[in-house]
Formats: C-alpha cells, structure tokens, sequence
C-alpha cells in the first residue's frame, strides 16, 4: 500500500524492528531511527484513518506520539510486534487528544463525538487491500462502522495481529477480530466499485457522508 505496510510487510520488519529497539533502549540514535523508519509509515496511515486525511494533521499528531514513544521508551518492554502495538496505543492517545481540542469547532463530525466519549488469519480483501494506494483504503475504510474500521485500520495499515490489536483498542480479542473480519468482508464486496467513495478522499474514520 502507499503508506501501510500490510500485517505480511510489517511482520516481516518486527525481527530488525526488536533489533533497533533494543538497541536504541542502549542509547544507540541510529537504531532508534531505523525504528522510526519501520513504524512511521503505518502510524500515519493509522492516524489519518482516526483523525482525516489532512496529512499534515496526522503528521503532527504522529509527531506528538513519538515525543512521548522516545521519552518512555526505556520503559517498553516486548519485541518488535509488541513496539508496534505500543507506539500504536500511544498514538491513538494523542489522536483522541486532538480531537478533544478541536471540540471548539463547529459542527464536529459523528466520528469525533464517538471518540470524545470512550474511555482515555490472511484474507483476500485485507490482500486486496495492500495492493492499492493509502488514499483509496482510507475512502473505502471510512465507509464502515467505526469499531470495524479501526480493527481494519490496525490490521491492515499498522499490520497487528489480531491479540494486540486488542489491546491496542481495550477489547476482547474475539471482539477485534469478528469486527475486523465484518469490515473486511464489507471492503472486499466494496473493491472495484466507485460507488460512494470520491477522490475527496474521506474524512475522519467512520465519518458519515
């Protein structure tokens, strides 16, 4: 995909991944950077899934999140699927804090509202998905209920597997995974029809049109 990188690309990365974390957890910059190169292309993509397409958003937030992911990370501990899922939390924080922040404006989006009140195996569409731009997956995401659109999100742009994921969201496994399985299914009825998906690109996740 243009920004993600797929659970089969991500997972692929996690063992240079746990490699350059250890490392940067020694002070080594240089590894913390290679960890930055690996991880930030599917937070954004995550990010402009939770927050809208505006980029330079989801880059500020994201920003925000690795100030936090560099200052703690001497208190992470996991390999590099777990940093994935950690960096992941971490960033979902900073995006409800946006999104409060914004509470200001007027007419806020369906999706904002649902945010500001919660609490501080390989499938063909999932495939199918990875195989197209950052742009089209976020406008066909941004079509499903929100609680399928994020595990989708995790999943296939942050490339989590489903038990962290879980964690990431605060929910039951079987609960990620029946909710990612019902937004795949609805995506993979969805590719190749342009029916309702514009070149706007969406809004923020789960954001009605």
């Amino acid at each position: 995909m243009g920004q993600g990188g797929g659970p089969r690309r991500a997972q692929a990365h996690d063992e240079e991944l746990g490699r350059a974390v250890a490392a940067a957890q020694e002070g080594d910059e240089a590894a913390f950077a290679v960890a930055y190169r690996l991880v930030q292309p599917g937070l954004v993509g995550y990010l402009r899934g939770l927050v809208g397409t505006d980029g330079e958003t989801a880059e500020d937030v994201a920003a925000e999140a690795w100030l936090e992911i560099a200052r703690d990370l001497g208190r992470f501990r996991g390999d590099g699927a777990g940093f994935r899922g950690w960096t992941a939390t971490i960033a979902r924080h900073r995006a409800f804090d946006h999104l409060r922040r914004q509470r200001a404006r007027p007419r806020p989006t369906a999706l904002e509202q649902d945010m500001l009140e919660l609490p501080g195996p390989h499938s063909t569409p999932a495939s199918a998905l990875e195989a197209i731009s950052t742009e089209r997956v976020l406008a066909l995401v941004a079509t499903l209920p929100r609680d399928q659109a994020e595990a989708v999100l995790l999943r296939v742009v942050v490339g989590l597997d489903g038990p962290t994921a879980a964690r990431v969201l605060g929910k039951r496994p079987g609960a990620v995974r029946t909710a990612a399985y019902r937004g795949l299914r609805k995506l993979g009825e969805r590719l190749g029809l342009d029916d309702g998906v514009t070149d706007d690109g969406p809004g923020a996740l789960g954001e009605s049109r």
